[in-house]
């Protein structure tokens, strides 16, 4: 595969790549309700969560992805959310279509960096060698927005949305939000709490807290048009240092100059700056 082909399957593969993250890597999108009923009980213990996992401002992220036949993933690293969402996690494709893309890319993983106002993900040589030498894709959240079917819309909120503390807010705006118990979560004492989101489809939200009201686990199901949508994350470290740099100028290819090349049939460009 070389030339203008190339160039649009790479390109197809940077939106691809793009959308799935959205739900892949950030929380189920329900609404949230600051005016939620603080005398239940169940709810000034979720406050009292949400606060000091807010406050906490970072942590260690492991998690598990499964979007029926579209892709699976494993993800491992830190962010914080202090000042907008940063960090960097290590993204392994593991099945589905889009591990398939990205197996005849040669590659079935890649880095993603974090930053307030775009993400950068890291692809492999054979990557590179199709797109002038550059090894990674910058995605900014507002080009995101901009795709012209809308396939993009609200991308830079949903990755807001995969703090911790979202979590938290997703359950107090659920109506029928319980605690389930006391649990034993990777050597720790938990309380377990659950509730159904609204959101594109009704999802399913667990979170299991420790005694300093902080989240240890979260597990959200739902379905997708391809089938059903779970993820697993643990969290660990709060406050851990977290860092995310910009990736060289000139190993950066802009995903809105490869959609243009996809488009047009051009050369993908590099970020410019």
């Amino acid at each position: 595969m070389t030339g203008t082909t190339a160039r649009r399957t790479v390109a197809s593969f940077a939106v691809t790549a793009a959308l799935a993250c959205v739900t892949a890597c950030t929380s189920a999108d329900g609404p949230t309700d600051d005016a939620t009923d603080t005398t239940d009980p169940s709810t000034r213990s979720l406050r009292s969560v949400e606060r000091a996992t807010g406050r906490a401002g970072s942590a260690r992220v492991e998690s598990t992805t499964v979007m029926g036949r579209e892709l699976s993933l494993d993800a491992v690293g830190a962010l914080g959310w202090r000042d907008g969402l940063t960090g960097t996690l290590t993204i392994t494709y593991t099945g589905g279509t889009t591990a398939e893309t990205m197996r005849r890319l040669g590659t079935t993983a890649m880095e993603a960096r974090y930053l307030p106002d775009a993400y950068y993900a890291r692809m492999g040589d054979a990557f590179a060698d199709r797109v002038g030498g550059r090894h990674w894709i910058k995605y900014v959240y507002a080009d995101l927005e901009d795709l012209g079917d809308g396939a993009g819309a609200g991308f830079a909120d949903q990755m807001r949305k995969t703090t911790p503390h979202e979590a938290v807010k997703q359950l107090l705006a659920s109506d029928d939000v319980r605690k389930v118990g006391e649990e034993t979560t990777r050597g720790r004492r938990t309380t377990h709490w659950t509730g159904t989101v609204d959101g594109a489809t009704e999802q399913t939200v667990d979170i299991w807290v420790d005694d300093r009201d902080l989240l240890v686990k979260k597990v959200e199901r739902g379905r997708t048009e391809t089938g059903e949508l779970s993820q697993t994350a643990y969290y660990s470290d709060y406050g851990v240092a977290v860092s995310a740099e910009r990736p060289p100028a000139a190993d950066t290819a802009d995903f809105k100059e490869l959609l243009k090349a996809q488009e047009g049939g051009g050369k993908g460009g590099g970020e410019g700056g």
